[in-house]
């Protein structure tokens, strides 16, 4: 049984464009067993996703010691996989790839190519899903990107239903708002905060236009002072909460809609297939959402986000 192991550094959403490259290899080698290295914030994505057995945390941003590198060079030697393939591009990812001893070692033509068995040309202007698909072409494999798609423990689905029926939106449909940012996001200085009072706006045109069409907006962990700010405004609004990416992931495929920013939740809510509507400050859309009249990326003209009117989506509403 061919074991294959995927290094995937980057957040929630990363992993989620991640999820096509990992489909495919499940479709060519159907027997064979995955496990992804994956920074600890993104660990979650796993919960969604099929095709991996097992995922190993280790945070490629830490100040890692030479013990933190042995350690986990130890694990992946330990499981004696027949090939790896690889996100990071730096000259010490390519190393300790060539470390491990994996015969198969695929990943971009970088920094850390001469440590690979097969470099693939890296393409930085597309989607990035087809970015990291483009990783198969190491395995000999040309087919095209799968859909970008992921599985929703049935738990999570029955948490959802109930969701729904507490909100009162069970026959009703909604419009399901993220406008929240992670905190890496935060500390990293990216432009990925849509201002409240546009949200208001946005809100509140959407409930004086379609009454009957109710208006739910995800509260997270990290979105509590975005969330009261827009009750204070919108007294009606209705507010949900999921503990984990498959309660949001259920919450979002059921909804007539995503608003967001450009985040995790975003991708969470393409592989839902979920209409989407997202604003982009500095970061083009093109690289991020697939070409699809389903998904609509927002993209301001200055690179600041907050420089995107609330009229500009409403339009795209049709409100």
């Amino acid at each position: 049984m061919m074991q294959i192991l995927a290094l995937v550094p980057g957040g929630i959403g990363d992993q989620v464009l991640f999820f096509p490259t990992l489909s495919q290899l499940k479709q060519t080698y159907p027997k064979a067993q995955i496990d992804a290295i994956v920074e600890p914030r993104a660990r979650a994505a796993y919960r969604i996703c099929p095709w991996v057995r097992d995922t190993i945390p280790f945070d490629f941003k830490d100040r890692n010691s030479p013990a933190d590198w042995g350690n986990l060079l130890g694990t992946i030697r330990e499981r004696e996989y027949d090939a790896v393939l690889s996100l990071g591009q730096r000259s010490a990812v390519g190393l300790l790839l060539w470390l491990t001893g994996i015969p198969k070692r695929v990943g971009y033509a970088g920094g850390g190519k001469r440590f690979l068995t097969d470099a693939v040309p890296l393409n930085e202007d597309q989607y990035a899903a087809d970015l990291y698909h483009d990783l198969v072409k190491g395995f000999g494999i040309s087919a095209p990107r799968p859909t970008l798609t992921a599985q929703v423990p049935q738990r999570d689905l029955d948490w959802a239903e109930a969701e729904q029926a507490r909100l009162g939106v069970s026959g009703t449909g909604y419009v399901l708002i993220h406008g929240g940012s992670s905190q890496m996001a935060k500390v990293k200085g990216l432009d990925k905060i849509y201002p409240a009072d546009r949200w208001v706006e946005i809100i509140s045109r959407l409930q004086e236009k379609k009454p009957d069409l109710p208006v739910v907006v995800v509260r997270g962990p990290e979105d509590g002072e975005l969330v009261a700010q827009l009750q204070g405004a919108c007294p009606t609004l209705k507010t949900t909460s999921p503990e984990n990416i498959g309660q949001l992931a259920a919450i979002a495929a059921a909804a007539n809609l995503m608003l967001c920013t450009d985040s995790g939740p975003m991708h969470v809510a393409v592989a839902m297939g979920t209409y989407t509507i997202a604003v982009f400050g500095p970061t083009d859309p093109a690289k991020l959402l697939p070409p699809s009249d389903k998904f609509v990326g927002l993209k301001s003209s200055t690179g600041k986000m907050a420089d995107i009117p609330a009229q500009a989506i409403l339009e795209k509403l049709g409100v």
